[in-house]
C-alpha cells in the first residue's frame, strides 16, 4: 500500500485488541480495526501501513454483532470526535470485553493467568460521568474535540461523557486559537473554567476559582482545575475504599505513596498507619504536592515531597511496609520495581490505567518474588476503551 490509497476490505473481526480495535486478517496479515466488535462482517477503509500489520477503521458493517447499539455519543465514530471508541457497543458487553483485553495483556506481558470482567463504578451509568474535561481551542476560536490521532478538532461538544451542564455555554468564537480549556464540576457542584495555552503558566479564570473542590472519606481537597483528580464521578471514592481496605494490620508502620498526586491514597495510608507511623508521598507536580500539603496539614505523620520517584525511592534509608503506586500509562517500570524489591517492601497495592504498562509491570514484579493476591478492573471510562486495573501483590 502506497500513501494516498484508499484500500477497502471486507473483514470478519475476531478478539478485541489491546487499544480499541479488533483483530482481523487479510491474505496471512494482521489487521487491527477501530470501530468494530468481535465477530463482525465489516466493510473496513485501512488507515495505516506498519509493514507486518495494518490499521483500519470500520466504515460499514455488514453483519453486526448482537452486542451493537446506536451510538451512545453523538459525536464520536468514524471520522468524528475521537472520545468515545466503543460508544457503539452495550455498556454491559464492553466491560466483559475490556476484561478479556486485560486477561490477553497478562498473559502475554504478565505471564500470570486471570479472568474477570471490568466492574462498573457507582451506578454503572454508561453516560454523564465525567466531571473533569479539556478541550483545545481552533483557529476560529471554537472550543472542541480531537479527531482521533489528529489536529483537527470538532467542535460539537456533545459527548456522552460529559455530565449535564458541564460544558454548557462554553461553545461558539469565545476564545483565542490554540488555548486549552480546563473545566470541572467540583463536590460542591460548582463549575470552574480556566483557560490557559503554552505561553501562561497558571492561565486565567473564565469562571469559578483555580482550584476545586474535591471530597474523599470526610477530607476535602484543595485541586488545581489543571492539574489531576480522577474525572470519572465516583472513581476516586472507590479507589481510596479498595487501598484502604488493602491496608489493614499496619499500625506504626511506614507507607509509601508514590506517585501520589494531591494524596488522595495517602489519607488512607495515614489512617491506616495511625499516630505511631509515617507516610511519605511524592509526585514530580509542584501544584500537586501543594494541594496535598495544604488537604493533610493535620496529619502530622505525612511528609510530602516534591521529586521523581526514584531520586525518592534512593534517598531512602528504610524500606516501608506497604508501597501504593499510581505511575502514569507507562507504567511504573524496571527501576523502580526493582527498587521496591531492594528495600524489602512486602506489600505493594499497583494501579495502573493501561492494560500493557500495568500487565508489564505484573510480570516485573512476579520476576522479583512478587505474588499477586487479587487483581480488580474497573470500568472507570464507559463509552470507551480505557480501564482502571489494581493489584495488590505480596512477598
Amino acid at each position: 500500500m502506497t500513501q494516498g490509497d484508499a484500500v477497502e476490505l471486507v473483514l470478519t473481526t475476531g478478539a478485541a485488541a489491546n487499544g480499541g480495535s479488533c483483530v482481523a486478517r487479510h491474505e496471512g496479515r494482521v489487521v487491527f480495526v477501530r470501530y468494530a466488535l468481535p465477530n463482525e462482517v465489516v466493510r473496513a477503509r485501512v488507515t495505516g501501513d506498519r509493514g507486518s500489520y495494518w490499521h483500519a477503521e470500520a466504515i460499514e458493517i455488514h453483519e453486526p454483532s448482537p452486542d451493537r447499539v446506536e451510538s451512545l455519543c453523538e459525536i464520536a465514530g468514524v471520522g468524528k470526535a475521537g472520545c468515545c471508541d466503543l460508544a457503539f457497543a452495550r455498556p454491559e458487553a464492553a466491560r466483559v470485553l475490556k476484561g478479556q483485553v486485560v486477561a490477553n495483556q497478562l498473559a502475554r506481558l504478565g505471564d500470570f493467568a486471570w479472568e474477570g470482567v471490568a466492574e462498573p463504578l457507582g451506578d454503572g451509568a454508561a453516560r454523564g460521568w465525567r466531571t473533569r474535561v479539556r478541550l483545545a481551542v481552533d483557529a476560529a476560536g471554537h472550543a472542541g474535540f480531537h479527531r482521533y490521532h489528529s489536529a483537527e478538532l470538532v467542535t460539537d461538544l456533545r459527548c456522552g461523557q460529559l455530565r449535564d451542564g458541564l460544558i454548557d455555554g462554553l461553545d461558539g468564537p469565545r476564545w483565542k486559537p490554540g488555548d486549552q480549556i480546563h473545566v470541572v464540576a467540583d463536590d460542591d457542584d460548582t463549575r470552574h473554567v480556566v483557560c490557559n495555552n503554552k505561553q501562561q503558566r497558571r492561565g486565567h479564570r473564565a469562571e469559578g476559582e483555580f482550584e476545586s473542590v474535591q471530597r474523599v472519606g470526610g477530607r476535602a481537597w484543595q485541586v488545581p482545575v489543571t492539574g489531576f483528580w480522577q474525572s470519572h464521578r465516583d472513581a476516586a471514592t472507590t479507589y481510596s475504599a479498595l487501598v484502604g481496605g488493602w491496608a489493614q494490620g499496619i499500625a506504626g508502620s511506614t507507607a509509601w505513596d508514590l506517585y501520589g498526586g494531591a494524596g488522595l491514597f495517602a489519607a488512607v495510608l495515614a489512617d491506616a498507619v495511625g499516630d505511631g507511623g509515617r507516610v511519605l508521598t511524592v509526585d514530580t507536580s509542584r501544584a500537586a504536592s501543594g494541594a496535598a500539603r495544604a488537604a493533610l496539614a493535620d496529619l502530622p505523620g505525612v511528609e510530602v515531597l516534591t521529586d521523581s520517584v526514584r531520586r525518592a525511592l534512593t534517598a531512602q534509608r528504610k524500606g516501608a511496609d506497604i508501597a501504593v503506586l499510581d505511575p502514569p500509562r507507562s507504567g511504573a517500570g524496571r527501576e523502580i520495581i526493582d527498587l521496591l524489591a531492594e528495600a524489602g517492601v512486602p506489600r505493594v497495592i499497583h494501579i495502573g490505567c493501561e492494560a500493557a504498562s500495568f500487565s508489564r509491570d505484573i510480570g516485573l514484579y512476579r520476576a522479583r518474588g512478587y505474588t499477586v493476591e487479587q487483581i480488580r478492573v474497573f470500568d472507570s471510562f464507559p463509552l470507551t476503551h480505557h480501564v482502571e486495573c489494581v493489584a495488590l501483590l505480596v512477598r
